[in-house]
């Protein structure tokens, strides 16, 4: 039941207009040259730090120019294309390899593969005694990605050496988190739904045997079944999700809270809570959401010029969010493709067939090729527009019968492996505290005593 700290009552409305009026001359970043969310006027990132763990490339040199080309992504310096491409030859799963490329920069040997596959399923056997009672089934909230930033600050009071930042054991503290998040997203999402959606409460144990991408099948169903595409293309999702760059939101947010030298729950913390972002880790829930709204409006999907026009009321701000975003469509970096979409795709088509769902996939397909050049046009963007990977992995999710709840977490599940990864890389780099200017443009005023304020 809410209570009065949960409602904005008048007086807060009274107080928070003093909070909207707080608005800053747009004409002043230009002025003082700001790079607004860090990026120029052209939309390049600014270069604030250096990395070894992946690279994404959007743009090639032409003699003094630099030219769009198609989207490349880079796990320590091996095309993410290569990583999956090999899957197929001993059927094995790919998380678990691009988890131990990001982290220890090299692939594994068949050896090593295993001795870390075990690794991984032996610390899912030791999340704390009677932490899923105290802790997850403990005011459980709708909200999975807040339990889980909320179950992940609290392992640190589980932990001995929760402050200790040298390598080794930073190291084990994020596998420890590698093999556990699954485990707390999927229990929580239990939680949930037997305390506030008054469902069944199921608990399964991990496998041991099961690759991360089965156990979380495995966990999420009540019969723990599910078919070899199913785990394979859960799989596939969970690497590319795995690590992005430097310069996403969350990365970013593992480097500068790791640069002031605090323990690896509050970074990791830290991180949950910018990927929590509709802007960032929420937007497939967006473009499912979208989606959902186009199939109510636009009831014949062959009707293109009814389709493109209902596009381009979302694009003028008149129809579903009123925010002008076909969500899925565009990133920050690539322009003319997201390697990640492009290979999500095939393996989308595939699922869609097994699961009779090829009509609405062809759907995904029209808008994807119709939204395209309705921003291109609409906005004047010469670069090129493509869908990201949000795009497909919503369908993806609800094609698998993924709850909605769980898909922002999923993406948290495969980051995990990533944010580490940087994390290890600013520890041994350790140098200044990250501390970026920002310029007052408040004007000065004089101190009013308080009988004299009106």
């Amino acid at each position: 039941m809410l209570n009065k700290y949960s409602k904005v009552t008048p007086e807060i409305e009274t107080l928070a207009a003093f909070c909207t009026s707080d608005k800053i001359d747009p004409e002043l970043y230009g002025k003082y040259d700001v790079k607004r969310g860090l990026r120029d006027l052209n939309g390049k990132g600014v270069l604030t730090g250096l990395t070894e763990v992946s690279e994404i490339v959007a743009s090639r040199k032409e003699g003094d120019k630099t030219v769009p080309c198609d989207g490349e992504l880079y796990y320590r310096g091996i095309n993410v294309r290569d990583i999956i491409a090999n899957l197929d030859e001993d059927d094995h799963f790919g998380f678990e390899e691009a988890s131990f490329l990001l982290l220890f920069g090299k692939l594994p040997t068949p050896k090593e593969l295993e001795d870390f596959v075990k690794m991984l399923a032996d610390y899912r056997t030791i999340l704390p005694k009677n932490y899923v009672r105290d802790v997850i089934m403990q005011k459980p909230s709708k909200d999975i990605m807040n339990n889980l930033a909320r179950g992940v600050l609290n392992l640190y009071a589980y932990d001995q050496n929760a402050n200790d930042i040298s390598i080794p054991n930073v190291l084990r503290q994020s596998l420890e988190l590698i093999a556990f998040f699954p485990m707390i997203s999927v229990y929580s999402y239990q939680a949930n739904r037997y305390y506030n959606d008054r469902g069944s409460f199921i608990i399964h144990r991990p496998d041991p045997k099961l690759s991360t991408a089965e156990n979380i099948l495995h966990m999420l169903r009540p019969d723990s079944s599910f078919t070899p595409l199913e785990a394979k293309i859960l799989d596939i999702a969970l690497i590319l999700h795995a690590e992005h760059g430097g310069g996403n939101n969350s990365t970013f947010t593992t480097h500068v809270v790791s640069s002031s030298g605090t323990d690896t729950y509050s970074s990791v913390a830290a991180s949950l809570s910018s990927l929590k972002g509709p802007k960032h880790g929420g937007a497939n829930i967006m473009a499912m959401k979208m989606f959902a709204d186009i199939r109510k409006n636009v009831t014949d999907w062959h009707d293109d010029a009814d389709l493109e026009e209902y596009l381009k009321k979302i694009l003028h701000k008149e129809a579903f969010d009123n925010q002008g975003v076909i969500y899925g469509m565009g990133h920050a970096v690539y322009s003319i493709s997201d390697p990640r979409a492009l290979i999500f795709k095939e393996f989308v088509r595939k699922l869609s067939i097994e699961k009779g769902r090829v009509a609405e996939f062809n759907f995904y397909s029209k808008i994807e090729k119709m939204a395209a050049e309705l921003i291109t046009k609409e906005r004047r963007i010469f670069k090129g527009v493509s869908a990201n990977i949000d795009f497909y992995s919503g369908f993806v999710y609800s094609m698998l019968g993924l709850p909605v709840e769980l898909y922002t977490p999923l993406f948290a599940i495969a980051r995990i492996s990533g944010w580490s990864a940087h994390r290890i890389e600013e520890l041994n780099n350790a140098g200044k505290i990250i501390r970026p200017a920002y310029m007052c443009v408040q004007e000065r005023q004089e101190y009013v005593p308080k009988d004299e304020r009106v």
